[in-house]
């Protein structure tokens, strides 16, 4: 038996819809931008820049959501999640979806704005803005054996009732199987995994008091409300 120094904390879990099962939260990875946020921009030549969130950013898009402290620009971004259930390394994309993605869910990635700009303009991490408390809601995943795998759809958020961002899973500039091959090309990829797989245009501030919703047609649905105080 393995004698802990301290007590470990409790694994992050994500619900699976429809069940009482759970999935094992590992690294959360996140795509940057991945749709055209101007008319006739080309896919990139590249792959997106992307960053990293701790497991436990990934809470229940449900509720309440605490406006996170030092930041005057709280900004939403919806996002496509994908959940790997089998990893592994420089993987084939034509092998992506039939071996190696488990399921999908709607997801917010949740950025301190004026903190990234600031990062930007020193050189600094992203980190401080991209990797605090409660960044990545998520909803309940929904398997691939029960939908598929979707590519297209639409993906939307609202602020208040009024919408700020519409798109659809086909304008990824980088579908999902080729961002996951060309993750796997840097690091292995593990089982629990999730991608953030970019978000279209219309980011925006969140206020307290704010109603956010949003989903992805197929996939979940969610509503949240901004709270004054961090949890």
């Amino acid at each position: 038996m393995t004698h802990f120094a301290i007590q470990p904390p409790e694994p992050t879990t994500l619900a699976v819809a429809g069940t009482a099962a759970v999935f094992p939260v590992g690294r959360v990875v996140c795509i940057g931008r991945n749709y055209a946020w101007s008319a006739g921009e080309p896919k990139p030549a590249d792959m997106p820049a992307w960053f990293m969130k701790p497991a436990n950013a990934v809470v229940p898009a449900q509720g309440t959501l605490p406006y996170p402290p030092q930041t005057q620009d709280f900004c939403h971004e919806i996002e496509l999640v994908v959940a790997i259930g089998q990893g592994g390394r420089d993987i084939d994309p034509a092998q992506v979806e039939a071996q190696h993605i488990w399921g999908y869910a709607a997801g917010l990635d949740l950025t301190r704005r004026d903190l990234q700009q600031q990062a930007k303009r020193a050189g600094g991490p992203w980190e401080p803005a991209k990797a605090f408390d409660h960044s990545a809601p998520c909803t309940p995943l929904v398997p691939a054996t029960s939908i598929g795998h979707p590519h297209r759809g639409a993906i939307w958020l609202a602020v208040n009732g009024a919408q700020r961002q519409r798109a659809d899973l086909a304008d990824l500039l980088w579908p999902v199987p080729e961002l996951v091959a060309m993750l796997s090309r840097s690091v292995a990829l593990l089982p629990g995994d999730l991608i953030f797989t970019g978000t279209p245009a219309g980011v925006g501030p969140l206020r307290p008091g704010d109603r956010v919703t949003g989903g992805i047609t197929g996939i979940g649905d969610f509503s949240m409300t901004v709270t004054s105080e961090p949890t």
